[in-house]
């Protein structure tokens, strides 16, 4: 008897991309129902917005539309549709939702346990996606890719990035601390080492692996890393510990002409107080690909900012993050069907 999978996808993780993996993980044991939402062409919501949804984040979908999909499904292969308390009281018959990101941020977690759902999902899915993100972030601020850029665009040739005065160092010339040494962060030290720069790492949950160590990163406390950083790149979790933590009084500390980097994620900043940071003239440059409000608000002061580098959350949009989320929900519903522990249990 073949057991029934609901597929819920989008427009970047499409259905078609899941039902491969799982046909390829699990030949002639499984039947498919697929929805594909709207993301990223329309945004994502989070639980504050809607009544019944608190606590989730980062969610796309009806709750009535979602939960009449799944059905009787045991099975549940999802991106971005989310699953709340309510929800999960209206879908007796499932047992394993396979979450096709980093963090289960779309799920209540306490519904799910209190149900006897097992939730899995795909660490450091779009790690490598990310740390080549972060690298053209750091060049483009570093070296004025993108004051070079905004004005040409506008029929402005700027002579003057070549003066002494305005020019950046080179890499081999820099101090680059990462803050975060997960799957995306110690990546990024692996592809910044060859460039010659000092690497600083903040992380007080790991500790360096040993090519890393033997390569001159150093492990330092965070006074210490952003008291010496030319570049400060941010790659932690959202935790009650890191939010807001980038703030006035560690921006303050941060050296004169420093470049902030956020390819992580919004919450850990206050952006009133970078942007003071910014246009005050103590920060350099920042490039921010996150922010705290998504989409960043039309009228926000950030935008009009000449020494900020922008884009909409796309550092991890590869198609090496579709295959590798795809293939990691499709070999734990291969383990839910051998009677195997889950590799990534959330």
């Amino acid at each position: 008897m073949k057991t029934e999978v609901a597929i819920i996808g989008d427009r970047f993780m499409r259905p078609i991309h899941f039902q491969q993996a799982l046909e390829k993980a699990c030949p002639g044991k499984l039947t498919y129902r697929s929805l594909e939402l709207a993301w990223p062409d329309e945004p994502m919501e989070h639980g504050y917005q809607n009544p019944g949804m608190a606590g989730l984040k980062e969610y796309l979908g009806a709750q009535d539309e979602i939960v009449e999909f799944i059905g009787e499904a045991p099975v549940l292969v999802n991106h971005l549709a989310p699953l709340s308390a309510g929800m999960f009281t209206q879908l007796p018959n499932l047992r394993l939702v396979a979450v096709a990101r980093g963090g289960p941020v779309n799920i209540d977690m306490d519904a799910a346990r209190a149900h006897g759902v097992s939730v899995v999902n795909a660490p450091g899915r779009n790690a490598s996606a990310v740390a080549e993100f972060t690298i053209g972030a750091i060049l483009a601020e570093t070296r004025n890719i993108t004051r070079g850029h905004d004005a040409l665009r506008q029929g402005n040739w700027r002579g003057d990035l070549y003066r002494a005065d305005t020019t950046g160092n080179e890499l081999c010339d820099l101090t680059v601390g990462l803050i975060g040494y997960g799957e995306i962060g110690s990546k990024v030290t692996k592809l910044l080492r060859p460039f010659g720069c000092q690497i600083l790492v903040c992380d007080p949950y790991k500790t360096l692996d040993d090519v890393d160590s033997a390569g001159g990163v150093q492990m330092v406390s965070f006074d210490e890393l952003i008291t010496r950083s030319d570049v400060v790149s941010l790659h932690a979790r959202v935790t009650p510990e890191t939010t807001g933590f980038i703030n006035a009084q560690s921006l303050a500390r941060m050296k004169p002409g420093a470049f902030f980097i956020n390819t992580a994620r919004g919450p850990m900043v206050d952006y009133s107080d970078l942007y003071e940071a910014l246009n005050g003239g103590h920060l350099r440059g920042a490039m921010l690909e996150t922010f705290g409000v998504e989409p960043i608000p039309a009228g926000d002061r950030l935008l009009a900012l000449p020494n900020v580098t922008l884009t909409p959350h796309i550092a991890g949009a590869s198609m090496r993050t579709v295959y590798n989320a795809a293939n990691a929900a499709a070999r734990e519903v291969q383990r839910y069907l051998s009677g195997l522990p889950p590799l990534h249990p959330c």
